[in-house]
């Protein structure tokens, strides 16, 4: 499956708010600095937004929807931010923890009590904290995981039943890890985390995330799944290298992993939106609206598990501070002086980047439209130049 893959970067002028109308342009453009990424860098399109204070200060999208087409893409086209849905999860789940209909210690075995009895006893103790860190011992996609997603995909019922079959098949295998002490990658924990906040609220993650999390901070492009339209090429299509050649992919079945994998990450949106979301969370609570109280967002920024040290070379660590919070990464890079939350999301056809400085209130987004080694040192550079560029500016 495709989101074996969708392993985040650290392991491999607009109105005040950030949530501002989309017919307010950023005060400065940042095409000039992104054009020389889509040759250099084999880039069909490429976007970025910074905010600083809650405000778009710069943004920027250049080249095509779909490569060897003259599709100009725009600021408010929608790109596939992948893995970066994660910490969308992890503030649904902290609300629920809020109104008290989940806690962080809930547990698979006291949410699905009809699938207990027959639960491996490691997995019937995890919890939502655990799950939402990779710290619950569940393994990094294999070909276990695969074999699930596959026969998952012949099941009836809406997205949230497809999910408690997931989780009644895989509760019966062991744990690769004992749970707390190691952290290990696994998009079918934040299945499994979807699937206990469905239980917890009664409604299924796509409403949910729709409802609480979309529309209340007027992210008004977000949707979930392929970004473009069936029959249409209007939003930038993913492309992959097939035999040396960019291709690009149209929306269908093969366009986006299966939806029933939601939590872990089909999210889109464009990328000033990206940057409005960006915004919310180096705010921590500054600015509205109050999703979740300020104490809560410090939790779901905070490391709960270190990262191994192979992860933290890929993310320039410089010290075994590195780790995952809730959602996010927690990452020392040589271009920062402190640690930044930061992620990667990919289906293996489009890649995104998102970096929060709280400290200096500064958010960097950046998308593309194809995914690979090549396309993520793009993306790396163009973060470094960018926060060098904004993290000391002063924006009134």
């Amino acid at each position: 499956m495709n989101i074996a893959q969708c392993i985040p970067f650290f392991i491999l002028a607009c109105l005040a708010l950030p949530f501002a109308p989309k017919t307010v342009w950023a005060q400065t453009s940042l095409d000039s600095l992104l054009r020389p990424y889509l040759d250099g860098s084999g880039l069909p399109a490429v976007a970025a937004a910074v905010a600083k204070n809650g405000k778009i200060v710069a943004a920027g999208a250049v080249g095509s929807r779909r490569a060897g087409a003259d599709i100009p893409v725009t600021p408010n086209d929608r790109f596939h931010i992948g893995s970066d849905t994660k910490a969308m999860t992890a503030l649904l789940a902290a609300m629920l923890v809020e109104e008290g209909k989940l806690r962080w210690d809930s547990t698979p075995a006291a949410l699905f009590p009809e699938f207990a009895s027959g639960m491996d006893a490691g997995f019937a103790s995890v919890t939502l904290r655990q799950l939402l860190s990779h710290s619950a011992g569940l393994p990094r996609d294999n070909e276990d995981v695969a074999a699930v997603w596959k026969e998952a995909l012949f099941q009836d019922g809406n997205l949230d039943a497809i999910r408690c079959f997931i989780v009644e098949q895989w509760s019966k295998k062991p744990l690769a890890s004992p749970p707390g002490t190691k952290f290990e990658y696994s998009n079918m924990g934040y299945v499994v985390a979807g699937a206990m906040i469905e239980r917890a609220a009664a409604k299924t993650w796509d409403e949910l995330i729709v409802e609480r999390v979309f529309t209340p901070l007027a992210l008004t492009t977000a949707g979930l799944g392929c970004q473009a339209t069936l029959g249409r090429v209007d939003a930038p299509l993913g492309h992959v290298l097939a035999e040396g050649k960019t291709q690009a992919v149209l929306a269908g079945l093969n366009c986006d992993n299966p939806a029933y994998l939601g939590p872990a990450g089909i999210a889109h949106l464009s990328i000033l939106d990206f940057a409005r979301w960006a915004s919310w969370n180096a705010g921590e609570g500054k600015r509205g609206p109050a999703l979740v109280r300020p104490e809560t967002m410090r939790a779901l920024h905070a490391p709960v598990v270190s990262l191994p040290q192979e992860a933290q070379a890929k993310s320039d660590g410089k010290n075994p501070r590195d780790g995952y919070g809730l959602g996010w990464g927690v990452v020392n890079v040589d271009f920062a002086s402190h640690p930044l939350l930061q992620h990667g999301g990919s289906n293996n056809k489009n890649l995104a980047h998102i970096w929060v400085d709280v400290k200096n209130d500064l958010a960097i987004v950046i998308a593309a439209n194809i995914a690979g080694e090549k396309a993520d040192a793009a993306l790396h550079a163009i973060a470094r130049t960018l926060y060098a560029q904004y993290a000391a500016a002063k924006v009134h």
